[in-house]
């Protein structure tokens, strides 16, 4: 009897504890569709449809000019790796596109990979050209840089580094919702121990949190906004803040400019945005406008 408890004992045990490993291991396919997902949104700006098998050939093609050997897996994590990882030997695709583009113009966009090499071949030859990206890229990288390869470096950028931004979505307290999307972009390039770490026109989002519209007795509308990231040069997704610094730059620079310019005052660490010097009137916030955020935590990144 003792030992068929403990033969159902062991059992159980076994059960439960090829079960955690299930749970614990998710299917490998879904790691994988989700990372070629992220290489097609990256390449063409949306995720492809049709076998899986199909879609990593395609790719390796359109990078290298043939497909890899090999099994899915990792055919899919070399791909990612080459686009999205940053190593010690080697750059991913993504801080070359934003090296060269930054290098050639001063600053970068926010466009799929394929129309930003594209739009710097039309720049620099007068039209795009054809072949594989990665070689097409190594030509742009050879215009850009004297060896062709662009250094990077381990740094850190400080917890409270200010950041000057320019906002891209219009607010105002007519149209904008609480939950709406705000997208801004820097204004200044940002270095830190010597590297630019965020070039000019890199983007960040917020979010509207609340709207609040003018009332009577000269009471001032209101719209509190969260500005929440930024991506670095390398991919870095970095946490901002609209706090006590960024708060006194921006009071410095509405007094500067002037009532008829900046007309409204920012306060943190989520944004308020109402009407500074007239009363009562509704917040009008138009694209273009620019103001200061923050690092919230000190990261390390890489940068060139």
């Amino acid at each position: 009897m003792l030992r068929k408890m403990i033969s159902v004992m062991i059992l159980t045990l076994f059960m439960f504890s090829t079960m955690g490993l299930a749970f614990a291991n998710p299917n490998s396919d879904m790691a994988v569709i989700e990372k070629i997902a992220i290489v097609e949104k990256f390449f063409d700006g949306t995720e492809q449809t049709g076998p899986l098998v199909e879609r990593i050939s395609k790719l390796e093609k359109d990078i290298w000019g043939k497909e890899h050997k090999g099994s899915l897996v990792s055919r899919a994590d070399k791909l990612y790796a080459y686009c999205r990882g940053n190593f010690d030997s080697m750059s991913s695709l993504l801080i070359k596109i934003n090296a060269t583009e930054w290098a050639l113009t001063h600053m970068i966009t926010v466009q799929p990979a394929k129309a930003r090499i594209d739009n710097l071949e039309r720049v620099l030859n007068g039209n795009a050209s054809t072949g594989p990206f990665d070689d097409r890229l190594t030509e742009l990288l050879k215009l850009a840089y004297a060896n062709g390869k662009v250094v990077t470096k381990h740094v850190t950028i400080q917890k409270d580094s200010l950041l000057k931004i320019k906002i891209a979505t219009p607010l105002n307290t007519h149209t904008s919702r609480p939950g709406d999307v705000v997208l801004f972009q820097v204004a200044d390039d940002i270095y830190a121990d010597g590297s630019l770490v965020i070039p000019k026109g890199a983007q960040g989002t917020g979010t509207v949190m609340k709207v609040e519209r003018a009332r009577n007795f000269g009471r001032d509308a209101q719209i509190q906004v969260s500005f929440d990231t930024i991506e670095a040069i390398d991919g870095t997704v970095i946490q901002t803040i609209l706090g006590e610094k960024a708060k006194e730059e921006n009071k410095s620079m509405a007094l500067a400019a002037g009532a008829s310019v900046a007309g409204m005052v920012i306060l943190g660490p989520i944004g308020i945005v109402g009407g500074a010097f007239v009363h009562g009137k509704e917040v009008d916030v138009p694209v273009g406008t620019q103001m200061y955020i923050q690092v919230k935590e000190s990261v390390p990144l890489y940068g060139i």
